[in-house]
This record gives C-alpha cells, sequence and structure tokens, in this order.
C-alpha cells in the first residue's frame, strides 16, 4: 500500500497506478468521507444540468440498442451528402 505526504495546505498526490486504476485525471472530483477505518476517497463525476438527460435510464437503453444495430449492420451510412442520404432513406421505405 502506497504511503502519501500531507503536504503544505493539506493536499496529498494520489499515487500513479491508484489515478490509472480509477481513470481521475487534473480537474476531476473526489469526494472524502471519514469512516470507521480511516478516509475513503472516491471518483465523483460531475454531471452538468443541460447534459442530464444524455444519462437518464430511457436514453442509455436507446444508446445500448443504437450500438448492438451498428454492430449487426443495421444501419445505412454515413453519408458524404444529402443525396445520398435522401436516396438511402426513400429506399428504405419501400
Amino acid at each position: 500500500m502506497p504511503i502519501v505526504k500531507v503536504r503544505e495546505n493539506f493536499q496529498i498526490t494520489l499515487p500513479a497506478a491508484i489515478r490509472k486504476r480509477f481513470k481521475i485525471a487534473v480537474g476531476d472530483y473526489v469526494e472524502a468521507e471519514g469512516t470507521r477505518e480511516g478516509i475513503m476517497i472516491k471518483p465523483v463525476k460531475i454531471i452538468r444540468p443541460e447534459e442530464a438527460w444524455f444519462y437518464t435510464e430511457e436514453w442509455q437503453k436507446g444508446e445500448q440498442e443504437a450500438d448492438e444495430a451498428i454492430a449487426k449492420g443495421e444501419v445505412v451510412g454515413p453519408f458524404e451528402n444529402i443525396k445520398d442520404a435522401l436516396k438511402a432513406l426513400k429506399k428504405a421505405r419501400v
């Protein structure tokens, strides 16, 4: 278990192996909580209110369905231009 030193202004540096394992980057937030065993530090992802829709269960289900359709080749595109896209849509309606 790595030992870290408390520095000026009570700052600590998380060891590189821990930062990599939990994908913690400069500017990320962590939550510090006192427990019976000591201090627990957990990564926290901040979601801006205007982006919260993306993380709803309903939207994530749709994302998963889209990923599966793409993997199965059930989608067409991307297209170089609008003419080709419209042509594919008209063909799909038939």
